[in-house]
């Protein structure tokens, strides 16, 4: 890969773990910007996973370092999470490239529809739906699992889970989403590190991007909260679906041309 394109690919992980630290969803960038780069459907899940897994844990250390995670209060939040990554990454690896073409543009499209659709939150706190064993036991596990299957947009469904199902507010819901986007990472990427798709070398240079951004984000959600990215998450997500889905070599697109 040409070094332009490795500092490309570095800028966009720093924009990423900046908008990731403060609304979730910095895959949305980093995935679609892997896949142009002409990576495979499974390296670019796997070097992506690698990249993420920096960004998440800056974002949770600085949030440790301000006192908004409690260990004792949320590492069933970590260990749950990270169950549910290592299944999915698990399932990522074995499906065939070509479905993995057609399905990750669809999923971009859907996500968007959701950030389009979904609540706006605000920053009190609200009486919680469910208990939290329950929590912990359903909504923490699947989101997990979808992160390591897929992964962009995984922070802003922790954290929309966090506010509208235990009533937390904004920022704890910030603070505990990205411990468990932290753990939800490390639990795929250990999987995809033994799977040989990993490219190791661009994923430790977008990892340090991703570092950076983090760390000035969780200074930034702390501060101001986390709806001013959703616009741009929403265009992004919408506009990669729609380069993928009209590459050549996409199995959908080559489908929709024979029809015609």
């Amino acid at each position: 890969m040409a070094g332009e394109m490795i500092l490309i690919l570095m800028f966009v992980a720093m924009v990423a773990g900046f908008i990731d630290a403060i609304a979730g969803g910095g895959g949305l960038i980093t995935l679609p910007a892997l896949l142009l780069s002409g990576l495979s459907p499974v390296q670019a899940l796997a070097t992506n996973k690698l990249q993420s897994s920096a960004g998440s844990f800056s974002a949770t250390f600085a949030f440790f370092r301000k006192g908004l995670i409690s260990w004792k209060h949320s590492k069933w939040v970590f260990f749950m999470a990270l169950s549910g990554g290592v299944i999915g990454a698990l399932l990522a690896t074995r499906l065939p490239a070509t479905f993995l073409q057609v399905v990750v543009p669809i999923l971009l499209l859907c996500v968007a529809t959701y950030f389009v659709f979904s609540p706006n939150l605000d920053a009190k706190e609200k009486c919680a739906k469910i208990s939290r064993t329950l929590f912990l036991l359903t909504f923490v596990p699947l989101i997990g699992f979808y992160d390591g299957i897929f992964g962009p947009g995984t922070g802003s469904f922790f954290m929309v889970a966090f506010v509208l199902m235990l009533g937390s507010s904004l920022v704890n819901a910030i603070a505990e989403t990205k411990l468990a986007n932290f753990a939800s990472n490390i639990g795929s990427f250990a999987i995809f590190a033994f799977s040989g798709e990993m490219q190791v070398l661009l994923g430790v240079l977008m990892a340090v991007g991703a570092f950076i951004g983090a760390q000035l984000g969780a200074r930034f959600a702390v501060k101001y909260g986390g709806r001013v990215i959703r616009p741009l998450l929403i265009i992004m997500s919408i506009a990669m679906a729609i380069k993928l889905l009209l590459e050549p070599t996409n199995p959908l697109s080559q489908w929709v041309m024979n029809l015609f």
